[in-house]
């Protein structure tokens, strides 16, 4: 089966480098599926899910934004911020997710709601990828009991 290379990267660091055999982001104007040969593309991410499939398996991590490229050689994402499911500290994205719910039940002059509304979309992409892979050990385990 034909692959591609992905590298996913922040200001910080390098999250991801390897061959892949499909990405799914979430791009401006919805969500995205690129596999090998994928015709050249850049475009603007919103936060949101990055699935990267590679031999069956599902790696899910949590991106706030930044850019897609893809090349004929390769997939570049250049990402605000990029968290494995595995690395989201659940009390923390919680303690967010009311901080920014707060803000906006009652805004006042001094509150940026924008801010606020965008804290929150980041916060419950945070959530959902680390549910993911909660309930993936869930099931692995079953699968061991039984």
């Amino acid at each position: 089966m034909a692959t591609f290379r992905l590298e996913l990267v922040t200001a910080e660091r390098m999250v991801y480098s390897d061959d892949v055999d499909m990405v799914i982001a979430w791009g401006l104007e919805g969500q995205l599926g690129i596999l090998p040969h994928h015709a050249p593309l850049m475009t603007m991410l919103q936060p949101g899910e990055l699935i990267i499939k590679k031999d069956n398996e599902e790696t899910y991590m949590a991106v706030s934004g930044g850019f897609l490229e893809v090349r004929p050689d390769k997939v570049i994402i250049l990402a605000d911020a990029c968290e494995r499911a595995e690395e989201i500290d659940l009390a923390r994205a919680e303690e967010a997710k009311r901080r920014a719910g707060e803000i906006m039940e009652a805004p006042s002059p001094e509150t940026d709601s924008a801010a606020a509304e965008a804290a929150l979309r980041r916060s419950l992409v945070r959530l959902k990828v680390a549910e993911k892979i909660r309930r993936k050990r869930g099931q692995r385990q079953r699968s061991l009991r039984e």
